[in-house]
Formats: structure tokens, sequence, C-alpha cells
């Protein structure tokens, strides 16, 4: 049992700054922000300084800190592989940002390490813990729109302003599947199950970055017969939900990947009845997450399910790229 977990945190980036970080330090009670690395020891040293934590010249001298349960992961998805497996091999707990790996190989190499070595291995996809996603499964348990017939998951948004964005770059692992493409791919899991099969998809690469900038899939479970459609991009009118259409009605949300602490989510039922909003409490997701990790730390929780999303997830994204490449 740890009743407090230390943390250190590889790299300052953006999400690190606005959301990871706040939340740990809100979780006092259970963790302990311990250290902040960068390339640049003077970017770790301003943020550092800003979070009341130690600045590490490098993440290779986070890792190695015996002081240092866990880790958090905000890198390029192509620096995920490297510093997981370093960190595993260190000893640390690890949730990293998605995606976890841009392979199946890599993410499967990944989670046996760390079932080896009996640590925590999480994605942090933290919409998973907003309770607007549960009021959606039990609007789906009550009945309300009957059976599921179709899922659509929608996660688009306007070009980045600045060319220089990881995500338009190829050798940091960028590219719209791996970024807004892999939320649509697992929420297609939570709703209508694992083992899907990708009968279709699209990736459309735009020369001047070398990387997907917008795409779909179209997955189906075999099983049940229930089908999802996937639309994804980096050029898009904004998109942020889904729809979920039964034999008597529909649910849709627009706001399901992203609601920020204090924003209270809409989540509209249709029916032959008329039209029904149920309004969401607001909450931190990323406390929420947290708070799973920590439960999974001190084993209140089993990693079984993770260990097997982790690979299901990263299936799925290979298998779209696959077939998108399919003349």
């Amino acid at each position: 049992m740890i009743d407090l977990i230390n943390i250190g945190i590889l790299s300052t980036a953006n999400i690190a700054k606005r959301h990871l970080i706040p939340a740990i330090k809100s979780l006092s009670s259970n963790f302990h922000l311990s250290g902040i690395a960068s390339r640049s020891y003077d970017n770790a040293s301003i943020l550092a300084a800003e979070f009341e934590t130690i600045a590490f010249d490098g993440y290779e001298n986070l890792i190695k800190n015996n002081n240092i349960d866990a880790v958090y992961i905000p890198l390029p998805n192509a620096l995920h592989f490297e510093w997981v497996k370093k960190a595993l091999l260190n000893k640390k707990h690890v949730l990293v940002e998605k995606s976890l790996g841009c392979s199946f190989e890599e993410v499967n190499e990944l989670t046996n390490l760390s079932i080896q070595n009996n640590l925590v291995l999480i994605e942090n996809f933290q919409f998973r813990f907003h309770p607007q996603l549960n009021t959606i499964k039990e609007i789906l348990k009550l009945g309300k729109i009957g059976e599921i017939r179709s899922f659509r998951a929608s996660f688009g948004f306007p070009p980045f302003e600045d060319d220089s964005n990881i995500r338009y770059s190829a050798k940091l692992g960028g590219g719209a599947l791996l970024d807004a493409g892999a939320y649509t791919t697992k929420v297609s899991q939570i709703f209508i199950g694992n083992n899907l099969l990708v009968k279709a998809a699209t990736l459309n690469i735009q020369e001047k970055y070398l990387v997907d900038i917008w795409g779909g899939a179209f997955l189906l479970n075999q099983e049940t017969g229930i089908f999802a459609e996937l639309s994804f991009g980096f050029d898009n009118f904004y998109q942020c939900g889904i729809e979920i259409i039964g034999s008597r009605g529909k649910i849709s949300t627009n706001r399901l990947f992203t609601s920020p602490p204090g924003h209270e989510p809409e989540i509209l039922i249709e029916t032959n009845n008329g039209k029904e909003i149920i309004k969401v409490p607001a909450s931190n997701h990323f406390e929420n997450m947290l708070l799973h990790f920590y439960d999974l730390v001190n084993k209140k929780i089993s990693m079984d399910d993770e260990h097997k999303n982790n690979l299901d997830q990263a299936r799925l994204l290979s298998e779209i790229k696959k077939k998108a490449n399919e003349k």
C-alpha cells in the first residue's frame, strides 16, 4: 500500500500544465508532485517553480530517482515506447497520454513488461471517468431508446495555428488517427464491445505534413451486428461526441471527450414522445482518472481490464491504418 504516491512528470507539455498537475496538486492526500523533467532544464525549472516542486535535468534523471513511485508521460507519440519502457524497467508505475504506442507491437511489449513487473500501465482517456459516460450507460440500461442499432463517434477540430505542432509531425508520431481518432475507437469499444472488426477505413494524408489529417472507419461487432461509424480530423468543423441510434430512439452529445471542469454537459434523448435533455453535473475527469490510477497502484482494482483495453485499442488503430492503406 502506497498511501501517498510520489509522481513525476516527463515534459512540460501544455496538458500537464493546464490539467494534470493542478489535478495532482488538488489530490494532496493521494499524490505528491515530486518533480518535473524536461530536455531543457530552464523549462523544467520554470514549471517546477510555479508548482513548488523539483526540476530534473532530463527525463532519465527523474525516472532513475528512487523516491519517485510513478510517472506521467505526455510526450509526443513517437517517444512513448522509449520512455514508458524505461520507466517500467526502473519500477515506476506509468500514466501515459494516448496513444500508448505507435504500433500494436510496441503496445504489446509494454503491456507484457508491465505485467512481468507487476506495475500499472494506463493509457489516459480521461473522458472514461466523467459521470457523463455513466449517465449514458444508465439511459441505455433503462431501455429508453430500445436496443442499440448503430453507433457514431466524431472528434474533429479546426487546423492548429502553428505548423510546428507535434500533431503535424510524422517523425513524432503525429496524425489524426493516433490523436483524435483514438478517442473514437476507444468509445466505440466501451459501448458496442471489444474485438471489433475493421470493415473499412480511410486516412487522408496531406503532403505538406506527411501525416493523416482526417479520416474515418467502419467497425463491426460480429456477434451482435451492431456497427460503429467513426469520423476524426484536424481540419474539421468542431465535433466532440457520439450518437447512439436505437430501435425506439436516439441519444446524442457533443462534449463527451473534452468536458472541462465546471462544464455541465448535456445529453439529448429523442424518441417518438419528443425530446428530453439531461444535464450532467460538472466534474473534473482528470481528478477522477487519477483516483482510478491510485486504486490500481494500490491493487484496489485489478489491472486485467486495463491490459486488455490497451491491447485491443492498439489492435484497432493498427488495423484501421492497414485497412486504409489497402488499394
